[in-house]
């Protein structure tokens, strides 16, 4: 699967040579502060390659890359939900800190949803956020994720606690 977002920028499967890229983008507090504590720091070369390894294990792709002239420099993939929740996704995203302010993610969120709802038979996307990465809110509400609620102190993240915002993007 390989979606072009613009001349340049694209999603696509992982590849065992992205790994030394994924490092280099991936390795950086500023992203892993807005992540779960399943994305590491440091993000090490053997971390990459076992990330790189499982996403290609996976039985149906749900993680993908986003590349610039082929290179990664993020990532963007989504978890199918279950038990009562099995018609709702989650979706999950990060860029490399040189590559912010450019709207790629947003193009990137965009394109996902587009897949997801042709792919999947599901009703909802989720998005969560914690509450100090404003960027992120803004990126969901670009392409219309409606917010739905605040989970108070509900994210310990890097000794402090912060909200949850959960926001929800309807099939039309």
């Amino acid at each position: 699967m390989k979606i072009q977002l613009s001349e340049t920028y694209a999603i696509r499967r992982y590849r065992f040579s992205d790994a030394e890229a994924l490092t280099r983008h991936a390795n950086n507090i500023k992203i892993w502060r807005n992540m779960q504590d399943t994305f590491p720091y440091p993000y090490t070369l053997e971390k990459a390659k076992w990330w790189i390894n499982r996403t290609l294990e996976e039985e149906v792709a749900s993680n993908f890359t986003i590349t610039k002239d082929d290179e990664v420099i993020g990532g963007i993939g989504f978890l199918h939900r279950d038990n009562v929740f099995r018609k709702t996704m989650e979706i999950g995203y990060w860029l490399g800190e040189a590559h912010w302010g450019r709207g790629v993610v947003t193009q990137a969120v965009q394109a996902m949803i587009d897949y997801i709802f042709k792919k999947f038979d599901i009703a909802c996307i989720e998005g969560r956020v914690f509450g100090w990465n404003v960027g992120s809110m803004r990126v969901l509400e670009k392409v219309g994720f409606e917010k739905e609620g605040i989970l108070k102190k509900r994210v310990f993240k890097d000794g402090e606690y912060t909200d949850l915002h959960i926001y929800g993007y309807y099939k039309k």
